[in-house]
């Protein structure tokens, strides 16, 4: 276990987990599911997901961490939230193919995908011992790729990871205050609500992930929080990380699509991301791979050249059909967001039997700001749209409700 710092720590309910600690429960857990084969381990909280790392190192079979879908054929031992274990004996244990991570994609948008990861790969950017004296609050589903990287940059690093609910931002602020949080790794969603509390833990470094990150919210926080560096990422469970931008500005300069950045190429393609580079998943858990035949993936994200700069246009599967007509619920949410006085909003899909869908729309106002005054701001901001873009409902809310992964909610039944 030499990749484990000794430095390295795990805050969950209060209790400290050291690094002998961790040692020993990936020890009795690795007794306790006696496998041979691929070990499935649900992903409740970054110490299950620790331990289970750990102990399949150990092992040296495949790990599943598994986020809500059905446990995959094929597998020795299911390890569940409560940390007991299920022996399964399926008989896959001859043909394991070693150590290696397959996590699953958060669904958002459709079903989820597994993938698998090589840990060399996901380990390669972590410089050992350099997180020392650095306080994390984990934020992302750690079993989501983004929460386990957060994870691994502790555990390989050194440094501590403070667990907490990532859907009750209030709770988390309160937490980060408490614990002296000095890095916090969250989605652009996450912040929005976090600035809203008015917390100030002594932040030295901000990161942003997991959505498109907007102007606004770049500019707020770089006056919330002067003295903290300030980047966002662009990463996913498929891709993996394969940059950070840290110019303050939202996008990536369009110079990257010529030169590349970080060991990874871009280019545009039908309007969609596309990326090459040493970090892509393998292939996805059935072993298809998930590029062409010149290494190109397709990100599903779509952009669009402004300027000097390529900005995030939502995603290519969240594009609706509204009465026949194509809309970007993601273009819509930042036109309600640029409102002054609008904090943050949530554009949301809903089944129609008459248009097929309909959207809708929850807001939240800025500490001070009259929603009955806001309204009418929200509705000449999108007077512009087609009406199938414009949202049949506009709600004010006092905050917007998070899935477990820190993005918004926006399908509805």
């Amino acid at each position: 276990m030499d990749w484990l710092d000794p430095a390295c720590r795990l805050v969950q309910d209060g209790q400290a987990h050291g690094q002998a600690d961790l040692i020993g429960c990936a020890r009795d857990l690795r007794a306790r599911w006696g496998a041979v084969g691929p070990v499935a381990a649900v992903a409740a909280t970054p110490l299950a997901v620790a331990t289970a790392l750990i102990a399949a190192r150990m092992s040296n079979v495949p790990l599943f961490l598994l986020r809500g879908a059905d446990v995959p054929p094929g597998v020795d031992a299911l390890v569940h939230a409560d940390g007991t274990v299920t022996r399964l004996n399926n008989g896959a244990g001859a043909s394991a193919p070693g150590f290696s991570l397959v996590l699953e994609t958060s669904g958002t948008t459709g079903a989820p995908k597994r993938l698998r990861h090589d840990f060399g790969r996901l380990m390669a950017r972590i410089q050992p011992g350099r997180g020392q004296g650095c306080t994390w609050l984990a934020t992302f589903d750690p079993g989501g790729y983004a929460g386990l990287q957060v994870l691994l940059t502790v555990l390989r690093g050194g440094g501590t990871l403070v667990d907490g609910a990532a859907h009750d931002v209030p709770a988390q602020a309160e937490r980060a205050a408490r614990h002296a949080v000095t890095h916090i790794s969250a989605t652009p969603s996450f912040w929005r609500a976090f600035l809203l509390t008015g917390k100030k833990p002594p932040l030295k470094a901000l990161t942003l992930g997991g959505e498109a990150v907007d102007q606004a919210l770049l500019d707020r926080l770089a006056a919330a929080f002067p003295d903290a560096t300030l980047r966002h990422i662009y990463a996913s469970t498929e891709a993996g990380a394969l940059f950070a931008v840290s110019d303050g500005r939202a996008g990536f300069p369009a110079a990257w699509l010529e030169t590349g950045v970080e060991g990874t190429d871009l280019a545009i393609r039908d309007g969609v991301l596309h990326v090459r580079g040493p970090r892509l998943a393998v292939a996805l858990a059935d072993e298809r791979l998930l590029t062409d035949a010149d290494g190109w993936y397709a990100t599903g994200d779509r952009v669009e050249v402004v300027g000097d700069r390529v900005l995030f246009r939502g995603r290519e599967d969240g594009v609706v059909n509204v009465g026949g007509v194509k809309v970007v619920p993601d273009a819509v949410e930042a036109l309600i967001q640029a409102v002054p006085g609008i904090a943050d909003a949530a554009v949301r899909v809903q089944a129609s039997p008459i248009t097929g869908h309909l959207l809708t729309a929850q807001l939240v106002a800025t500490p001070g700001q009259d929603p009955a005054v806001l309204r009418p701001l929200v509705v000449a901001a999108l007077a512009g749209l087609s009406p199938a873009a414009r949202p049949r409902r506009l709600e004010f809310v006092t905050e917007l409700e998070l899935s477990p992964s820190g993005k918004k909610k926006r399908v509805q039944a």
